[in-house]
C-alpha cells in the first residue's frame, strides 16, 4: 500500500509491523531532513506515530514537553506528537496547531488512533471491512491493497467529516 503513494514521499520510507498492526510511511523531507524517519516511536517503543502535515507550534510544544522532562532525539514536529500523546493522551489534539493526518499506535493499550486536523486540510481516507481498518493520505493508498477502487469509496462522507476528528 505504501508503494501506491511513493510519489508523495520519494525521500524515505518506513514500516512498523507488530501483531495486529502494520504501519507504512512514505516521506517527503521538509523539516529535520536527517532525523525525521517514520514511523517514529518514543524511546521505550510504547507509542508509534505516522504523520503527514505540519505542526506550526511544535517549537513551543517541544519546550513545554522538555520542561515536563521529555527528551527529544530529533528536531522535527513528529516527535512532539509522540511525547504529547504520552503526556496528554488524545487531548494532544487540543494542543496541536497545524494541518495533519496521523495515526498513533499505543502498544500498552493496544489502541490505534487515526486523526486529522479539525479543518480537514490534510485528509485521511479510510475503509472498514470486517475487523480491518485501512487508511491513508490518498484514496490510492487504500485502493492499493488489491480490492476494486469502488470498494474503498463512500458515497456521502460529508456528515462524517463534520463530526469526526479522530476515530
Amino acid at each position: 500500500m505504501a508503494d501506491s503513494i511513493a510519489h508523495r514521499g520519494p525521500d524515505d520510507e518506513g514500516y512498523f509491523v507488530s501483531g495486529p498492526i502494520g504501519l507504512g510511511f512514505r516521506r517527503l523531507s521538509i523539516i529535520d531532513l536527517a532525523g525525521g524517519h517514520q514511523p517514529m516511536a518514543d524511546a521505550e517503543e510504547t507509542v508509534w506515530v505516522i504523520f503527514n502535515g505540519e505542526i506550526y507550534n511544535f517549537k513551543e510544544l517541544r519546550l513545554e514537553l522538555e520542561q515536563l522532562g521529555y527528551r527529544f532525539r530529533t528536531n522535527g514536529d513528529t516527535e512532539v506528537i509522540v511525547h504529547g500523546y504520552l503526556e496528554w493522551g488524545t487531548n494532544v489534539f487540543n494542543h496541536l496547531n497545524g494541518m495533519f493526518g496521523l495515526a498513533i499506535w499505543d502498544v500498552k493499550k493496544k489502541r490505534l488512533v487515526v486523526a486529522r486536523d479539525a479543518m480537514g486540510i490534510k485528509l485521511v481516507y479510510y475503509r472498514i471491512s470486517g475487523n480491518q481498518l485501512t487508511f491513508g493520505s490518498e484514496i490510492r493508498a487504500i485502493d492499493g491493497d488489491g480490492r476494486p477502487p469502488a470498494a474503498a469509496r463512500r458515497q456521502d462522507h460529508r456528515q462524517d467529516d463534520l463530526q469526526l476528528r479522530a476515530v
